[in-house]
């Protein structure tokens, strides 16, 4: 079975730092470019960020620029999104997201709150 395992939400303070990972099975991981998407409180869908099948080109919306670095680690089958001065516009539940041709996998969501 297709599986993306978000994890590593929860509450943070403004300015403060966060990883998710997204941990994959079911599927050649290495062979999918990989994003994160959000859906902040009462708004649509967002895309954050993304990286292709080998890690070497890496994409940010610019609300996150800056702030936002993704990875992955192939031998993991792992895609992590590391988050630093956090705003509350952050909050969101953030969705681990697998592409290659008409192949499109979609985790569960991961929420995580930024507020003092």
């Amino acid at each position: 079975e297709v599986q993306l395992v978000e994890s590593g939400g929860g509450l943070v303070q403004p300015g403060g730092f966060l990883r998710l990972s997204c941990a994959a099975s079911g599927f050649t991981f290495s062979s999918y470019a990989m994003s994160w998407v959000r859906q902040a409180p009462g708004k649509g869908l967002e895309w954050v960020s993304a990286i292709n099948f080998s890690g070497g080109s890496k994409s940010y919306a610019d609300s996150v620029k800056g702030r936002f670095t993704i990875s992955r680690d192939n031998a993991k089958n792992t895609v992590y999104l590391q988050m630093h001065s956090l705003k509350p516009e952050d909050t969101a539940v953030y969705y681990c997201h697998a592409i290659y041709s008409f192949h499109n996998y979609w985790g569960q969501g991961i929420q995580f709150t930024v507020s003092s």
